[in-house]
């Protein structure tokens, strides 16, 4: 294999193959120009020539032209843009799949270049976390973009005070330019509000363009969620100062039928400072569930957000939040489904594998999560796990494995460990997902170096099977060298290792290279308990129960575009005859409702609009699929459990043609890794860099891949912030 060669593929790709390279570098293009203007308008809407030129125009245009009224404007100009975004990310998306579905393609990555020292860790310690030189960049540019806005604003607005005009309002100086600060204040914070929502939609189709995923993304909505509460709590503290400077502490409870709704914006406000405080990693992490339930306030704080500002100007902020509504609607769809649970192994490590029933055509990428409901444990909490299973080596299944840390997951160990096989009882489990990236990019690499601590392996064991089964099926693409370091703390965590390979077992290729390198911290020679036998328990069928599928089926891109477009045209169709007909009268020149009224008449019907194309799009695809999905469920034949020794119990075990997986593994009892030896001795013109464990250790070998001791490092932290 000629290692300089850019690509290795296991097929040649055809002409139609280059048509759909063409196509897609089209998309691209036209969706950066589409998002280039729409941050042009962000940088131009301060500004008096936008103010003055362009908005009386616009507004003629858009508003009386037309039938959406003064709304039309941001209807139109902010709001369309970026479903239009979403859309075309979902058509390159689809073609994307389609070329990784039928050939198999590995890019090469450089460990120089511009491009490569931007993605390598830049801020390793501190309040933003684990940050590459791009991200610094293109947060630095959002800051730009606010300060900005309010520099803009201010230098506009100012110069309007004079003596005479506070005077009319029986104002100070002061008083006017506070109460003028207040509101453009206010007029910046709609920025962070605009992209909050983005990082979270765990089905976009936004993030996977730009090579993200929405776990990786979180900490975008941490940090938008940080400066949008900063600034409209000062928003709130500018006009309580102005409010009381002029006796006027009455303001805070009025609610007008006319202009700005002053106590539906601190409702919207105290709801979000509740879920701010809330949301703090030492109150998060020791009251999870205080965590997880108070931000279910984000409803309360944007019912009453769009009853302050108004609909025309929410429109503004609200692609964001819509492209959120429809993958919310379409979590809750699939969340109805009971899925059929087939087995679970269980571990002595207070660990348990669950396998489930899988559509085949179901397909997903190693590192993916999929987020569990158990109604008898509760049935509000919904909990991410990593998908330890590979869709190309078990395309029948899914499994996850779950770490009993918490209430929780305590709850369902113990339930799984006392399990009775001779009961009826059946255990009831929903899904929502599964949810990950769209391309394997660790293929990119000649070697890969996999650090974990503790339960952190288990993105790595989906990593490790899909790479067997591509071994299996691939004589021409070359699988890149493993190294696997976990670090467990007691001698019994070395159970999790008996995950790598499937319940099923499977035949290792020899063409694979992989070495194990197992550190245990804290205990100095094996235990008794290491030595226990895996359970391995059986369930049976309910006859709800279905395979976990995607919920809108193999061309689920498409069927999103669709519901994203069919949706926002139903709601630009009923709101333009509602507004021409019948908020605005043709033959009355007021409207028949207050503001307040009309912003929850738009609500109602762009949530009834999304409910009824989501719900017909997943209908369509349960009534295609609902068939062979039962054939499934029911030709699953339910042993009685049973007991095999673990792996480590005998290490003279072969399970390959030439080596067992036991004799790749090297346990080091009593020790730490040296992780800066490990990576600095790793061969290869371009190493990956995968760490998913403690916070010092992610920033340990953060430290490592930048501090330029070795440019073939390119590192990938997997953190799990759901």
């Amino acid at each position: 294999m000629d290692h300089k060669s850019a690509r290795v593929s296991a097929k040649t790709p055809s002409s139609g193959d280059e048509l759909k390279d063409v196509i897609k570098g089209l998309i691209k293009l036209l969706m950066l120009v589409i998002f280039l203007g729409y941050v042009f308008i962000w940088i131009l809407m301060p500004t008096l020539i936008y103010r003055t030129k362009w908005l009386p125009v616009m507004r003629t245009e858009f508003g009386f032209s037309t039938y959406f009224g003064l709304a039309g404007l941001t209807l139109f100009m902010l709001m369309f843009p970026m479903l239009l975004l979403a859309c075309l990310g979902c058509l390159y998306l689809h073609l994307k799949k389609q070329k990784t579905n039928n050939h198999l393609i590995r890019e090469k990555a450089t460990g120089r270049g511009v491009l490569a020292a931007m993605r390598r860790p830049m801020l390793v310690k501190g309040p933003l976390g684990i940050v590459s030189a791009t991200e610094l960049i293109f947060l630095a540019m959002f800051v730009a973009l606010l300060l900005w806005n309010f520099f803009i604003y201010l230098r506009n607005a100012f110069p309007m005070i004079t003596p005479q005009s506070a005077a009319k309002l029986h104002q100070k100086i002061w008083q006017a330019k506070l109460e003028a600060m207040a509101i453009r204040i206010g007029l910046v914070g709609n920025a962070c509000l605009a992209f909050l929502f983005i990082p979270v939609v765990r089905g976009s189709s936004l993030l996977p363009v730009l090579g993200l995923t929405s776990e990786s993304s979180i900490k975008y909505h941490i940090w938008l969620g940080h400066l949008l509460m900063t600034i409209f709590t000062v928003h709130g503290l500018c006009f309580v100062v102005y409010w009381a400077s002029m006796h006027e502490i009455s303001q805070m409870v009025t609610w007008s039928k006319t202009e700005m709704s002053n106590i539906a914006g601190e409702i919207a406000l105290l709801s979000g400072l509740v879920m701010w405080a809330t949301s703090y990693p030492s109150i998060r992490r020791r009251f999870f569930e205080v965590f997880f339930y108070s931000h279910y306030l984000y409803i309360i704080f944007m019912f009453f957000y769009v009853l302050h500002v108004g609909i025309a100007f929410c429109f503004i902020v609200l692609p964001g939040f819509y492209m959120f509504m429809v993958d919310r609607f379409l979590r809750f769809l699939q969340s109805r489904d009971n899925v059929r649970l087939l087995s679970a192994r269980v571990l002595s490590s207070n660990t348990a594998e669950l396998t489930f029933s899988k559509a085949k055509e179901l397909m997903y990428n190693p590192t993916s999560t999929l987020f569990v409901n158990v109604p008898s444990i509760s049935k509000l909490q919904w909990h991410p796990f990593t998908i330890t299973s590979s869709s190309n080596l078990e395309p029948e299944t899914l499994s996850i494995v779950i770490k009993s840390e918490g209430k929780w997951s305590t709850k369902l160990y113990k339930m799984l460990s006392t399990w009775d096989h001779d009961t009826d009882r059946t255990l009831s489990v929903s899904v929502e997902g599964p949810y990950g990236p769209v391309s394997t990019d660790f293929l990119r690499h000649d070697a890969l170096v996999m650090v974990s601590g503790g339960s952190g392996i288990t993105p790595f064991i989906s990593i490790i099977r899909d790479l067997i089964a591509m071994s299996q099926t691939t004589t021409t693409c070359e699988t890149p060298k493993i190294t696997l370091v976990c670090a467990f703390k007691k001698a019994s965590d070395i159970a999790m290792l008996d995950l790598i390979l499937p319940s099923s077992g499977l035949k290792l290729s020899s063409d694979l290279n992989i070495q194990i390198e197992a550190f245990i911290t804290k205990d100095n020679e094996p235990s008794d308990e290491e030595t226990q036998k895996i359970r391995t328990v059986w369930f049976k069928p309910s006859p709800s129960d279905r395979p976990i599928s995607a919920i809108l089926g193999p061309n689920s891109w498409l069927w999103l575009a669709a519901i994203l477009s069919s949706s926002f045209i139903i709601f630009l169709i009923v709101v333009g005859v509602m507004t021409r007909y019948y908020i605005y009268p043709i033959d009355q020149n007021k409207s028949k409702y207050n503001a307040a009224s009309r912003s929850i008449l738009y609500l109602l019907v762009l949530c009834v609009s999304i409910m009824m194309t989501s719900s017909a799009a997943v209908l369509w695809n349960k009534k295609k699929y609902k068939v062979e999905g039962s054939k499934q469920v029911q030709n699953v034949d339910v042993p009685s459990p049973t007991s095999s020794p673990s792996l480590w119990t005998d290490r003279e075990i072969e399970s390959t043609p030439k080596e067992s997986l036991v004799q790749c593994t090297n346990l080091h009892f009593g020790e730490r890794p040296d992780l800066k030896k490990i990576l600095l001795d790793t061969k290869g013109s371009s190493v990956g860099v995968m760490i998913c464990g403690p916070k010092k250790m992610r920033q340990e070998v953060a430290n490592i891949c930048s501090s330029g001791l070795a440019e073939n490092l390119h590192f990938q932290s997997i953190s799990f912030s759901w």
